[in-house]
């Protein structure tokens, strides 16, 4: 099931449904995490680890973020390592070899910040089983329903 605001094509997901969500997914990894405290993606992620989500950062450049080994791609995040949560600070656009890689990795969840929407990328990963949230802010739902 896929929750954003409408008019798009897919069901949306009650907000029961996203806190219930919120409440098991535990581990979230963070596709396009800044290095940099004051940028979007790197307060999100900051305010996830304070609330004892394990955040796994993703980016190109690799390094360490908020303490944790920063990972090139979803496929490099090794194995054992199960993740629940993909959440993409992407544009729209480079959506969809985020959610093939959160699809192989068999995510259970894809979620696309406050201005990332992707009709295809979500399709995609709503047919895999995957559960979708589309231009909303995980920090924003976090807040507001727990």
């Amino acid at each position: 099931m896929i929750w954003y605001p409408p008019p798009e094509r897919h069901a949306c997901m009650n907000d029961q449904e996203i806190k219930s969500l919120l409440s098991v997914y535990k581990t979230v990894a963070v596709v396009g995490i800044s290095l940099k405290p004051d940028r979007p993606s790197h307060v999100v992620a900051s305010y996830l680890q304070s609330k004892g989500y394990r955040i796994i950062p993703v980016r190109p450049d690799g390094g360490v973020v908020l303490g944790e080994k920063v990972y090139q791609s979803l496929r490099e995040i090794p194995k054992e390592i199960t993740i629940d949560v993909v959440d993409v600070f992407r544009k729209s656009a480079e959506v969809l070899p985020v959610v093939e890689e959160a699809v192989e990795r068999k995510a259970k969840m894809v979620w696309m910040q406050e201005g990332v929407v992707n009709q295809d990328a979500a399709a995609k990963a709503e047919n895999a089983g995957l559960k979708v949230v589309m231009n909303r802010c995980i920090k924003k739902e976090h807040q507001r329903l727990l």
